[in-house]
């Protein structure tokens, strides 16, 4: 949420009227992640600071840059244990052996989660609703900075402090663990947010008169469809619950094969406009730079419609600040890696 420093001098940084004085957020997170049951408990104080794009500016490709296509539109209950009396019922029923079915091997991915949080904290669940593997991170929490596995359908919960501030994402093709490497959403150094392409949900809490704000950003990229839905407030969730914004869904990035990222041979994101073409005009730097000079609509080619066609809440670039939301009072959040079309 709060843009306060340059990372490798790619982009301006991006200031905010509502975040002064809010330099430092001292937080306490208790994760409670009800996969495997576990429930550690962890602090750490930081601050999110939106970061730029790409490390390394690959120069312009040759010939006119693929003007991007319309993507196409491309489901975690929580389940119950059994209880005691139940158990010592069973036990006097016939025994039988059960063979291992294919389902059987690849346990249901369904997770009881909480719905409230202790007096003074906030809950922030996070949901995959993808057809993939993904570590979430969550940042300032013991959720970091590995990240926890969630298979398709899991999800975790975390519970956070008043004054929480941080960011939250997803790591893709891991091999083994989050710290592995994998394919998308890794990162070095201090990691506030994983290197481009990275989907980011951002957050600041109790910024300005006991609002929360907090936004999707593709400002780096996209490497997984993510959307939130906020609760536990009077004001009016602005996205569905399925991930629909002003009539338009969340959908896949639909990326041009010029901004494509791969591993492998495998696409594994879309890199945003500078990364995948570098330039002042892309870059907004230089005549381009700052708020007033950085237009997407006045580039060759708005690359920014190729990430505002997939998800139209998130930010696009650099000073696209309408994405950002507000939320009032001790609001929950509940951030999900999928589409429309993948919700349940």
């Amino acid at each position: 949420m709060a843009r306060g420093r340059r990372r490798h001098g790619a982009r301006p940084p991006r200031r905010r009227w509502w975040y002064a004085g809010a330099a430092a957020l001292a937080t306490t997170a208790t994760v409670l992640i009800t996969y495997g049951m576990w429930t550690p408990a962890g602090t750490q104080a930081a601050h999110p600071d939106r970061r730029t794009t790409a490390e390394a500016l690959p120069s312009a490709p040759s010939g006119t840059p693929l003007s991007p296509s319309p993507s196409p539109s491309t489901s975690t209950s929580a389940s119950a244990s059994a209880s005691a009396s139940a158990k010592a019922s069973a036990s006097a029923s016939a025994k039988t052996t059960r063979k291992p079915t294919a389902a059987a091997s690849h346990p249901a991915a369904k997770t009881t989660q909480p719905t409230t949080a202790p007096a003074g904290k906030r809950l922030i669940t996070v949901v995959n609703k993808t057809q993939k593997t993904v570590w979430a991170v969550v940042t300032n929490t013991s959720v970091y900075p590995a990240g926890r596995k969630l298979a398709p359908g899991q999800s975790l919960s975390v519970t956070v402090a008043n004054n929480w501030g941080g960011r939250i994402w997803g790591r893709t093709g891991c091999t083994g663990t989050a710290a592995g490497p994998c394919a998308s959403g890794d990162c070095t150094s201090v990691c506030n947010g994983g290197n481009p392409p990275t989907t980011l949900g951002e957050f600041t809490f109790d910024a300005y008169a006991g609002m929360d704000f907090y936004d999707v950003s593709m400002v780096d990229g996209s490497n997984l469809p993510m959307y939130i839905n906020v609760s536990h407030t009077t004001t009016t969730d602005p996205v569905g619950s399925t991930g629909c914004y002003k009539g338009t869904c969340t959908t896949e990035v639909d990326c041009p094969k010029a901004m494509q990222a791969l591993s492998n041979g495998q696409e594994i994101g879309c890199k945003p406009p500078c990364a995948a073409f570098g330039g002042d005009t892309y870059c907004c730097r230089g005549a381009w730079a700052g708020r007033d000079n950085c237009v997407p609509s006045k580039w060759p080619v708005d690359y920014t419609q190729v990430f505002k066609r997939a998800e139209p809440y998130a930010y696009s670039y650099a000073f696209d600040d309408g994405a950002t939301m507000p939320c009032k009072g001790a609001c929950y959040y509940r951030v999900t890696f999928g589409t429309t079309a993948g919700s349940t």
